[in-house]
């Protein structure tokens, strides 16, 4: 059935109006952002993130997972309206090799604490993303709905995100979330243009997190009985940072050559 126009309140076609948006916006790049789901648990919660995202003109989800999820169930929550954005849905086993491609990752948590100190608001990373998805193929990484993401799977991530929630009642649906984390960066875009890098890949980055690991076990840098505990607090400092593919490349040199003269001292 048509939709009836009325004086002072024209119809408006959201998708249209998405477009219009952020083609007057300051050029993010929301073909460069991708929602990825780690181990999700329900095929209808899939759905309602596809549904969600593609609200806010994200139209890219990796799932993460061993489970082979029952397709009807996804598109009936995604209903007709995002079943492109369900056509598309890749999928993969492992998830270093899931991120491997992404230039910056977005992890969120429900949990804070001195595990997890240095996080931000949806509002203030969205601030963030604007700027570096014009050059750099973003991440935003979803843990399962019962658990969220393990602090090892976490360590993936350049930024941690909390929303906050009410005290008197803290659970909160994947998909909501994902639809508050999109929503902010919707609305974060603006018209102020910054200079944005290209930034070192995932899969450049754990190369260069095992090679300095690998050097500082051989010269007795850290303790080899828990070396993983020293290598959390070199991947926050380094992912403050915002590394470029170069920059990678000289740290991986420097530690190359650190190696060389170990083994030329002992030899």
């Amino acid at each position: 059935m048509k939709k009836k126009e009325t004086p002072g309140s024209p119809v408006v076609d959201s998708r249209h109006f998405a477009q219009r948006f952020f083609e007057m916006a300051a050029g993010v790049m929301l073909e460069n952002i991708t929602v990825v789901l780690n181990r999700p648990k329900y095929p209808g919660n899939i759905g309602s993130v596809a549904r969600c995202a593609k609200n806010m003109g994200i139209e890219d989800i990796l799932v993460v997972g061993e489970i082979d999820f029952d397709e009807e169930k996804i598109r009936q929550m995604s209903t007709h309206l995002a079943a492109d954005v369900v056509d598309r849905i890749r999928y993969e086993k492992d998830l270093q090799k899931a991120l491997a491609g992404f230039q910056y990752i977005v992890a969120t948590t429900a949990r804070i604490g001195r595990a997890r100190p240095a996080f931000q608001t949806p509002r203030e990373a969205a601030e963030k993303l604007v700027e570096i998805s014009r050059k750099n193929k973003v991440a935003l990484l979803f843990g399962p709905e019962d658990a969220g993401l393990t602090n090892d799977e976490l360590r993936y991530g350049h930024l941690l995100v909390h929303i906050p929630v009410s005290e008197r009642f803290r659970s909160i649906n994947l998909s909501h979330a994902v639809m508050i984390l999109c929503y902010e960066i919707f609305t974060a875009a603006s018209g102020v243009k910054k200079f944005a890098p290209r930034l070192a890949s995932s899969g450049e980055l754990e190369g260069m997190y095992e090679h300095i690991r690998d050097v500082s076990l051989r010269i007795g840098f850290i303790n080899p009985q828990n070396p993983e505990y020293w290598m959390t607090s070199i991947r926050r400092f380094l992912a403050r940072v915002e590394l470029r593919s170069r920059e990678v490349k000289i740290i991986r040199g420097f530690c190359r050559q650190i190696d060389w003269f170990g083994r030329k001292q002992n030899s």
